[in-house]
């Protein structure tokens, strides 16, 4: 399949039974992984899963498309239980059942052949900070096993924990966190 600009993937999707509207994330197939280094020796990651979210499209014009997620805290996974009872403890998210990290576009700028920077307002751990993501559109087509309209992104930024009140044993453990995020999303009903 050919690269397709956003503007072009939007009206295709739209001839192609997509409608100019409401996409829910598919949380099997949608995740935030991130990564940090530890005190210099490695590159230690972890990953966010079963979130839910939205995302609406407007094929006139894609700049005025939104996404909204939410995810629980809890959801993280690092792969050794006793990293991930520390991160939520006080010295860093001091998570409790419900609490929640969010990300609310308000802005996009189409950058591109199926890309585009969302900036948007990320809150986490009762920090509210705008970010940028750098977004591509991997796919608009109707899936083939729902039979239904389906779209697929890939996202990167970088964060400072400390902005977020998480920047504990920095600059040792680095401030700097990467994300890459890979997101499924169905058509609502």
């Amino acid at each position: 399949m050919k690269t397709l600009t956003l503007a072009t993937a939007f009206a295709l999707a739209t001839t192609a039974g997509f409608a100019a509207d409401t996409y829910t994330l598919d949380a099997s197939h949608s995740q935030v992984v991130f990564n940090y280094s530890h005190l210099g020796f490695s590159t230690t990651y972890g990953m966010f899963s079963g979130f839910e979210g939205e995302i609406s499209f407007d094929e006139a014009d894609p700049a005025a498309s939104s996404v909204s997620v939410s995810m629980p805290v809890k959801s993280m996974i690092t792969g050794w239980d006793a990293r991930t009872g520390h991160f939520m403890s006080p010295d860093f998210f001091g998570a409790e059942d419900g609490d929640m990290v969010t990300f609310t576009s308000t802005a996009i700028e189409v950058t591109g052949d199926a890309t585009a920077l969302i900036t948007g307002d990320l809150t986490m751990n009762d920090v509210t900070k705008s970010v940028v993501l750098d977004t591509k559109l991997n796919k608009a087509d109707v899936h083939p096993m729902a039979g239904k309209p389906w779209l697929g992104f890939d996202a990167t930024t970088t964060l400072l924990r400390s902005d977020f009140g998480l920047g504990a044993f920095a600059p040792a453990i680095s401030d700097e966190v990467q994300l890459m995020i890979s997101v499924e999303a169905q058509k609502a009903e």
